[in-house]
């Protein structure tokens, strides 16, 4: 029995005689959530090293995930206590180990390379809550804040455990503070330490603070700091402003500056960097200053985005990601499969190597204002240029990537809350990363019945 799950049956013991007190169950919060998923990934230069032979350049799978969420209300006293359980199961339908490359990066895969044919796990969260103040300890955070985000890019989300704390008491600011010890990926039953790209050594330590202050009802800023322990330290700082033209009309502006350094044991063995598979001015090492600018003009139901990153020349950009982290066989965890905070966070490529400068666009559309709510389409265009070269010297390199999206929620009837996404991207370059194909289909339904 993992720490999470001790702690959600003891608390479970410690709250039975208050169970019936107004709140705990009153507030409480039930629900069964389906996502069936077909992935596509067409690389059609280059392979990777980790597909088994028969695999070739090409995965197709299908699979369905399942997720059960309770999250009790708070019981009644000064400090009010609750708790949060999560069950999620996945079950591989189809694309066998031809089709499934040996990465883990959709669903686990067996001895042989082959696609495990289900997976699960289960995992709770006990909390307390004092005035506007809320700490939450256990096994099911799923954290979003700039410098951390869960991935839930596939069938199962990835999930931490640790403990957070969320504070509200000054008016229109929200203080963050944590320290998160591992991680659950999307394709495994297991938890691992945390770790960045490359690195197949980990760390218990990921430590954080932050406060989102609301200056106006239209100017947020932001400042975050985050240390992964012998890995990284970084530094992050926010702002986001949406003008108002007209009722239907808005102007937005959000910047973004991240800037990481090494902390601790990293460039050792085991504790490298790999940069994204980029240049680093110290091989290993974390060393980067990135900075975004993006706007969004609104009109109607059209949203016109335009936006531009700048990756310093020194070393790529980094964030948790444990997707090179191997059990005591040498195995890959499953824990691959990581998101951050960049608008450059596409369907295929992430844009975020040395040197980089990287223009981006995105036209969406609401149908709403068509008379068909639920509806929405979006298509972007990204392209990095200025890329150093790994060696640091000779022509610099080049990516670029079209991403369109279709997004269906059915309205009314008894199938209200059906959703449907349809994601296609088209990713090419000069880069160490293969050029690709990818199609996503993915159907979503939550059903409440608390």
């Amino acid at each position: 029995m993992n720490k999470s799950t001790l702690a959600l049956a003891v608390a479970v013991g410690v709250l039975a005689q208050q169970a019936g007190a107004a709140g705990f169950i009153d507030d409480s919060k039930a629900s069964v959530s389906s996502r069936t998923y077909y992935f596509d990934s067409d690389k059609r230069e280059g392979s990777t090293s980790t597909a088994p032979s028969n695999a070739g350049n090409r995965q197709r799978e299908a699979a369905e995930g399942l997720k059960f969420d309770y999250q009790s209300g708070f019981t009644q006293g000064v400090v009010g206590f609750g708790i949060d359980a999560q069950a999620l199961v996945g079950i591989h339908l189809d694309g066998g180990k031809g089709h499934h490359p040996d990465n883990n990066s959709f669903s686990p895969s067996d001895s042989d390379g082959s696609a495990e044919s289900e997976w699960s796990r289960l995992a709770g969260n006990v909390k307390a809550r004092f005035s506007k103040t809320e700490a939450h300890v256990g096994g099911a955070l799923q954290p979003n804040m700039p410098i951390l985000i869960a991935n839930d890019s596939r069938v199962l989300p990835q999930t931490f455990e640790g403990g957070t704390i969320t504070s509200k008491e000054i008016d229109n600011v929200t203080f963050n503070v944590g320290q998160l010890e591992h991680a659950t990926g999307r394709a495994s039953s297991n938890s691992t330490g945390l770790s960045v790209a490359g690195a197949t050594e980990d760390s218990n330590k990921f430590r954080y603070a932050g406060a989102d202050w609301k200056v106006t009802k239209d100017l947020t800023l932001q400042y975050y700091y985050a240390n992964l322990e012998d890995f990284y330290k970084q530094n992050f700082l926010g702002l986001v402003h949406v003008y108002p033209i007209a009722p239907n009309q808005s102007f937005k502006t959000d910047l973004r500056y991240f800037d990481s350094s090494s902390d601790g044991k990293n460039g050792d063995a085991g504790y490298r960097f790999n940069n994204n598979n980029g240049f680093a001015k110290n091989p290993g090492e974390v060393d980067n200053k990135t900075w975004s600018a993006t706007f969004t003009y609104t009109l109607g139901g059209s949203a016109f985005l335009l936006g531009h990153q700048r990756v310093n020349d020194d070393g790529g950009f980094v964030f948790l990601n444990q997707g090179n982290v191997v059990d005591g066989n040498g195995r890959n965890e499953g824990a691959g499969g990581a998101s951050f905070y960049s608008f450059t966070d596409a369907t295929v490529g992430s844009f975020i190597r040395a040197g980089e400068n990287t223009t981006y666009g995105q036209y969406s559309y609401d149908f709403a204002s068509l008379g068909v709510p639920g509806l929405k389409a979006s298509i972007a265009y990204l392209d990095g240029q200025d890329i150093k070269a790994t060696s640091g010297v000779g022509k610099d390199l080049n990516e670029h990537e079209t991403d369109a999206r279709i997004d269906y929620v059915i309205q009314t009837g008894p199938l209200k809350g059906f959703g449907t996404t349809l994601r296609h991207g088209t990713y090419g370059g000069n880069t160490s990363t293969p050029n690709e194909d990818q199609t996503r289909l993915i159907f979503n339904y939550t059903y409440s019945f608390l």
